[in-house]
């Protein structure tokens, strides 16, 4: 298990980009949130098996694609705050 933190930078807030993220989320066992950010950014906090959670970022960032600037990837220790990654509906919009 790994823990993904990116952040997206663009025109990202008012496109949808949280929804098609948790539309995305639906075809990968991931756990975890988008949120937006005051500064106009959205942060994403994704959960699972580390091939899981790579194919999910990557398939946000082609559908996204037009609307990122930049998106800034960190990794850590999975904290397991969001339930059993295999579980539906463990990856929400948070505001």
């Amino acid at each position: 298990m790994i823990r993904y933190t990116v952040h997206y930078i663009g025109r990202v807030q008012g496109v949808g980009f949280r929804y098609t993220c948790v539309n995305i989320a639906h075809r990968f066992h991931v756990a975890g949130y988008a949120q937006n950010l005051p500064d106009g950014s959205v942060k994403l906090v994704a959960e699972g098996e580390k091939s899981e959670v790579l194919t999910f970022i990557d398939t946000i960032t082609e559908r996204m694609s037009r609307n990122i600037d930049t998106e800034d990837r960190t990794t850590t220790e999975p904290t397991n705050e969001f339930g059993d990654p295999a579980s539906p509906d463990t990856f929400t919009i948070r505001y």
